[in-house]
């Protein structure tokens, strides 16, 4: 195994071994060295394996017989430096390997009880206290003292600095060897059983190095063939697996085409890393170019920039090769949508222009020199330039030459002209010339069509929707099938760096219920067709526990987790337990001193605030919610970390219904500023309590804070019902000293509008998407439900793949079948805890015990990509 380990600062790249664990939960060794055959050596192999399998138990894994064995078989050296990397990256991916002491070292239980009366005394302790004078709280001599290094002066009889892990008076970190800073009393452990976690996850043995690079390169094969946007964690991967799997010499690993756009540009532009390669890899970079804005990723992420093009880049220089190579590229495709193109990012065409110089190879490459002056309105006289523009421009049905500047009749134009007359004849043939394009705007086209030419719309949508990426398919369904009653609030994700939801009052008209019901049936009817394309199957297996989950968008502003959840799903927390929020942060050159704060937004049914759990308050109905404290320094190596504690039986007691998690930055620090930031939760046996403030076993999800964003909202629950729903968002704030409070009435917006959104139908749920891929696939579906029965539907002889679709989940059902005594080849699980037959196909939200060696193993956006357009 290797000993690459993770380096966790704020979005760093993992090492391939921590990818394939987590993607896979493969575990590699060099090639076995058979131990000698001792009764001892033998002895102690077993005897370290136990101990690493202890190890792992601790953190929420298990060791498969495979590995083992492996483990065991393996030579001493080879042994400890498994244990240790492999221990090493899973500590990382938990943030186990950060330093998690709180303010209050005896948190929960020493958190001061008066947040008020602790806010008064730290107040009086800055204005009244002088040095060598008694104490101004207790009246006590010789017990002040100067902290360093913010030099408060601190009673040790009023502040208990075996508690304490800061300066009382600031909460500033302050000298580890300060003598105000007495050892930590160690509590006892309890002796109670601690639960496993949902994400238990059995390692499997993955082979040798040799064996670790085919399957490195199988991973990179899907993500190569992802449709939609990566998620930054998954851009992270497609890199290391790059640098692992790629091959610049010889690209007969690349696939013909990648349909991810920005997937394609850091592709690209790692095969051009290598000058020396460039002669072999400039064809096949022209070849996978279809689109301008492909020239302008590429260009973008070769120069250090976002291959998103979400911010400005400053293009670097480009040698005279590639410029004629992308050029070339450009010079191949319809001059008119180039030229559409570039108008979308006009300001990144015209600095990238200056790199590229195609007027001087405007005879070599006319159509792309003619795109470039429509972008820059270039005016034409009676010079060469002129003459060879107004001879290409004259091969152009849409150009006029009879403007003193270049003029190309665009296509965003012409349809933006239609719809905003209301010509829905003239903006049709306009929109299926963009299929993609035209399902984006299918509620406008209809509301603009009326009863009279829907049907005109609908027929357009048939032919269209065949063309159309999955993703976008999905969005339009979803959309299109709440659109029969009248809504009150809208929700946009706008594309951009950070995961934003603006909400705004829905002023448009709903839409009749038959042409709702036609559009629902032609989507529905093109995702049933796709599927029915796959590899069809016996039996399929469909968890009933994935209907809180939602079909993934948006990824490119998912945050880095632990467990990928998709935005918006909704999942149910364990009875009898508390759930215990954490944050840790380090702080940077160049951040400087920060403040994050971890809080709690509390919400009645009515969302009307109730209360909050941040360095304002300290305890919430007493031990209902309980802060540890509020840290405002993170210097490294330790940084800094906060805790809160929720008693999810004693909060609804008090009235609360809603949770909203939030992580605010007081004093404005961007989170990227930062070294280090993360954050998550834990899920704790009430009476379970180990002696430990951040448990390893315990954690649930831990994600990174990214991005120039300044508040995060993750999550909220509800409390009355015990759901955990994952929103992964952002909110814009500006000044500093951010409170919760003082969000309240926003984040109750924020809280109720993304609930709303996410139980309305208005994204399609990954159940519903699991179904029908199971419909289309296999002859019988079985659905487990959540109290342990199932319930299974075979496929009629006169049956439609949508009829079919339709009955599966309903009372309908047919005779029971076994699932222990039958061969499943496709599953779609909550928890990986079903034997499926060699070679099936599984996603499963916690993988369990499933082995990716012998079950190929899904990711939710797989569920999407996997059904291409035509």
């Amino acid at each position: 195994m290797t000993t690459t380990t993770i380096t966790t600062t704020t979005g760093a790249r993992r090492g391939l071994a921590a990818v394939l664990l987590s993607r896979r939960g493969s575990v590699y060794l060099n090639t076995p060295t058979p131990a000698p055959a001792t009764s001892t050596s033998a002895v102690d192999a077993l005897g370290g394996v136990s101990l690493l399998e202890a190890d792992l138990l601790e953190r929420g894994f298990l060791l498969s017989g495979g590995l083992r064995q492996a483990l065991v078989g393996g030579a001493d050296d080879q042994f400890v430096t498994a244990g240790r990397s492999l221990l090493a990256d899973i500590d990382a991916a938990l943030g186990a390997d950060r330093d998690h002491t709180p303010l209050f070292r005896r948190f929960p239980d020493s958190t001061p009880s008066d947040t008020l009366a602790f806010y008064v005394d730290r107040v009086l302790t800055v204005l009244l206290q002088e040095a060598e004078q008694p104490c101004v709280l207790c009246g006590s001599n010789n017990t002040v003292h100067a902290v360093s290094p913010c030099a408060h002066l601190v009673c040790t009889k009023c502040f208990d600095g075996a508690d304490f892990s800061a300066c009382p008076i600031c909460h500033r970190r302050i000298d580890a060897d300060d003598p105000f800073l007495r050892p930590q009393d160690h509590r006892p452990t309890a002796g109670t059983r601690r639960a496993l976690p949902a994400r238990l996850r059995v390692l499997s043995y993955g082979g040798t190095l040799a064996d670790r690079t085919a399957d490195a390169r199988s991973e990179l094969a899907g993500l190569l063939s992802r449709t939609g946007a990566l998620s930054p964690q998954d851009t992270d991967d497609l890199l290391a697996l790059l640098d692992e799997a790629g091959d610049r010499a010889d690209v007969t690993w690349l696939p013909d085409s990648i349909p991810g756009r920005a997937a394609k540009a850091l592709v690209l532009a790692w095969l051009l890393d290598e000058p020396d390669h460039h002669q072999a890899v400039l064809p096949v970079v022209v070849s996978h170019i279809t689109t301008a804005t492909d020239v302008l990723r590429l260009a973008a992420v070769r120069s250090g920039g976002d291959p998103d093009l979400l911010t400005p880049t400053r293009f670097t220089a480009i040698s005279r090769p590639l410029r004629r190579a992308l050029l070339q590229a450009l010079d191949g495709l319809d001059v008119t949508l180039v030229a559409g193109d570039m108008r979308r990012h006009a300001q990144a065409w015209k600095h990238l222009a200056e790199r590229l110089h195609p007027f001087e190879h405007a005879l070599r490459y006319p159509k792309a020199a003619l795109a470039f002056a429509s972008l820059r309105q270039t005016t034409l006289t009676d010079d060469t330039l002129s003459r060879a523009l107004r001879a290409t421009a004259r091969t152009v049905p849409v150009a006029n030459t009879n403007r003193p500047k270049v003029a190309l009749a665009l296509w965003s134009t012409q349809v933006e002209t239609a719809l905003a007359e209301a010509d829905v004849q003239r903006a049709l043939p306009l929109l299926t010339q963009r299929p993609g394009e035209f399902l984006r705007r299918l509620d406008h086209v209809l509301r603009l069509a009326g009863t009279d030419q829907a049907l005109l719309v609908l027929d357009a949508l048939e032919r269209a929707v065949p063309h159309v990426a999955p993703a976008v398919v999905l969005s339009a369904l979803g959309e299109i099938r709440t659109r029969t009653r009248k809504g009150t609030e809208r929700v946009f994700f706008p594309k951009g760096g950070n995961a934003k939801a603006h909400i705004v009052a829905d002023e448009r008209a709903p839409l009749a219920g038959d042409v709702v019901d036609r559009a629902v049936a032609i989507l529905t009817g093109e995702i049933l067709r796709r599927a029915g394309q796959l590899t069809p199957v016996d039996t399929a297996v469909v968890d009933a526990g994935l209907d809180g989950m939602i079909a993934p968008f948006a990824e490119r502003t998912a945050s880095r987790a632990l467990v990928t959840l998709p935005r918006g799903s909704e999942l149910p927390l364990p009875d009898g337990r508390t759930v215990r929020f954490f944050l840790h942060w380090m702080e940077s050159a160049t951040s400087g001193r920060t403040d994050l704060d971890l809080s709690a937004a509390m919400f009645n049914d009515a969302w009307e605030h109730v209360g909050t759990s941040d360095y304002t308050r300290l305890r919430f109905a007493g031990t209902a919610a309980v802060h540890s404290g509020d840290l405002t320094s993170a210097p490294a190596p330790k940084g800094a970390s906060e805790f809160i504690d929720l008693d999810l039986d004693q909060l609804a007691a008090a009235g609360v219904r809603y949770l909203v998690a939030v992580v605010f930055s007081y004093n404005n620090v961007a989170f990227d500023d930062l070294a280090d930031a993360f954050a998550g939760f834990m899920v704790r046996d009430e009476d379970g309590n180990t002696g430990e403030v951040f448990d390893p076993r315990q954690v649930e999800q831990r994600f990174d804070l990214t991005g120039q964003a300044r508040a995060s909202v993750p999550l909220l629950i509800d409390v009355q019902g015990r759901t955990m729903r994952w929103l992964d968002v952002v909110k814009g704030v500006t000044g500093t000293n951010h409170a919760v409070h003082r969000h309240a009435n926003d984040l109750a917006t924020l809280g109720e509008g993304l609930t709303g959104l996410f139980t309305s139908g208005a994204r399609v749920g990954l159940g519903e998407l699991a179904t029908w891929q199971a419909a289309g696939r296999a002859r019988t579906v079985v659905v487990r439900h959540l109290d342990g029965s199932t319930s299974t539907y075979r496929r009629h002889p006169e049956e439609t793949t949508a009829a079919f679709a339709t009955r599966i989940g309903t009372p309908n059902a047919d005779e029971s079948l076994d699932l222990n005594a039958t061969a499943v080849h496709l599953a779609y699980l909550l928890r990986g805890d079903l034997a499926l037959a060699d070679g099936s196909e599984a996603y499963a939200l916690y993988p369990a015990g499933l082995d990716a060696e012998s079950v190929r193993l899904l990711a939710a956006s797989d569920l999407v990509s996997s059904l291409p357009p035509q």
